[in-house]
């Protein structure tokens, strides 16, 4: 009797482990898969993969795509480089205009987030000035130098914003001594996200940086009521004193709006020189571990700041410092993208608003590893094919079903407005069979491997209820 009970424990267990219960709701998704582009001169015009680039972002046809203008290139970053004085200013969107032209153009009836992350290094006290090269494609490291404002009531950053939002939206802004600068751009800006990483850039204390953001963000709302704010943008999720701060009310001045919080995720290898065979294991590995941060995150997120939405919009991998050079295996590309498929799955679960993969395009000397994009032929690689089979397919709204199929891969069931699906992860550099529910027989699936590269997803029709994935899959099945 006591074998026969085992026997039937065995059978219901295998027959449990491949099944999708489509009328049990585990969660309704809220969750946007979306990418970031960073400035830099691969995606300026005269660059040779500017028009791929930027027809790759239309394509994709996301939402929250999140452009942030950066530090390393001052010229292209920051729209005053020199202080004003009596006689004279020196705003300068030579550099600024071509690619916010670009990404308002591609993203045209989507929503973006906007960041000009830096500041001018004359608004803070260094111990010399701060040069920066006279080539405006060429790398400054060490421009963002400074912890302490020249102008302790933070009224001189809050005014440069006001007028450099005033460019892109109010068509042009009123100078340091009234002179007014015309732009004719009439942008709308649904999102701005105050200052990025600011743990490492100026090493922002929590107090500091929300006293600042409050100056900030009061500044900008009289100007753009209906703009929504995204705050902390941290490179870093180890110290809770970060959202246990900004995110409390009461540390925020009368009237300043909690909107939104963002914060970002790398993984790479443990130790320099480790061989790629070991990246299945140490970026997963590594991936889970931020999981339970983000988990952590969102409970003092609820406890203080419920109706506050989270954006985690630079998810990625870094193999080496930015200006490295040398190959990169293909293999690695579908390994970083079955990476991201994976914590947008998991992210779906918790709950979060935003799942933004980094970044469109990097290259040798602004982290090539990241790229979406092959830097040398302009064609989208496995990253960004992963991420528009995820945005094509699944989004806030759909309805995460119990599922349990084996073959030692990621599996959910979603019902969508398409209907029903299932979504296949392989994490792992073999092939996995997977016995799929009977009624996935003829369904059609879609997917990035190790086969498809530089392609868009393969499309095929199922024979039988079981499919083979090759070593980094992302499968959607259509039932």
């Amino acid at each position: 009797m006591r074998y026969l009970l085992s026997l039937i424990f065995i059978y219901s267990t295998a027959v449990e482990a491949q099944t999708i219960n489509w009328n049990n709701i585990a969660s309704v998704s809220k969750t946007t898969p979306t990418l970031q582009l960073v400035e830099n001169p691969m995606v300026r015009p005269s660059s040779p993969i500017h028009k791929q680039t930027f027809k790759a972002l239309k394509d994709l046809g996301a939402n929250y795509v999140r452009y942030v203008p950066w530090f390393p290139y001052p010229k292209m970053a920051v729209a005053e480089l020199k202080r004003p004085d009596k006689n004279n200013t020196y705003w300068d969107f030579t550099y600024l205009d071509s690619t916010m032209q670009a990404v308002m153009e591609a993203t045209e009836g989507h929503t973006t987030v906007i960041n000009f992350s830096t500041t001018p290094v004359w608004m803070w006290k260094t111990d010399s000035v701060v040069a920066y090269p006279a080539d405006p494609y060429k790398t400054c490291w060490n421009y963002n130098q400074g912890t302490q404002l020249v102008d302790t009531t933070m009224k001189e950053i809050a005014d440069y914003y006001v007028r450099l939002f005033s460019w892109y939206t109010k068509g042009g802004f009123t100078d340091e001594i009234g002179k007014f600068h015309k732009s004719d751009h009439f942008y709308k800006i649904p999102y701005w996200e105050v200052l990025n990483e600011m743990d490492f850039e100026h090493n922002m204390t929590p107090e500091f940086y929300t006293k600042l953001y409050d100056v900030i963000v009061t500044a900008l709302k009289k100007i753009s009521p209906d703009t929504k704010f995204i705050g902390l943008s941290l490179a870093l999720t180890q110290n809770p004193a970060y959202f246990e701060y900004f995110l409390n009310p009461r540390n925020h001045r009368p009237g300043v709006p909690l909107e939104g919080i963002s914060y970002h995720h790398y993984s790479g290898p443990s130790f320099e020189g480790q061989p790629l065979e070991y990246y299945q294991y140490t970026f997963f590995e590594k991936a889970d571990a931020f999981l339970e941060r983000v988990r952590y995150i969102e409970n003092i997120r609820k406890r203080l700041a419920p109706g506050v939405f989270t954006t985690i919009n630079e998810l990625g991998v870094i193999l080496r410092s930015p200006e490295a050079s040398g190959p990169i295996d293909y293999d690695y590309w579908n390994l970083a993208g079955a990476m991201y498929a994976h914590l947008f799955l998991e992210l779906t679960k918790i709950g979060i608003d935003v799942a933004g993969e980094s970044q469109l395009v990097g290259y040798p000397s602004q982290f090539p590893d990241v790229s979406m994009m092959n830097w040398e032929n302009g064609k989208p690689n496995a990253r960004y094919w992963v991420l528009k089979l995820l945005k094509d397919n699944f989004g806030p709204g759909d309805k995460l079903v119990n599922t349990n199929l084996n073959g030692g891969v990621d599996n959910q069931g979603f019902i969508t407005p398409e209907g029903k699906k299932i979504l296949l992860i392989n994490k792992k550099n073999v092939e996995a069979k997977v016995q799929l529910p009977a009624e996935a027989k003829g369904a059609w699936v879609s997917c990035v491997d190790v086969s498809t590269r530089e392609n868009p997803p393969s499309r095929e029709q199922l024979t039988d209820n079981s499919i083979i994935l090759k070593p980094f899959s992302v499968a959607v099945i259509k039932l």
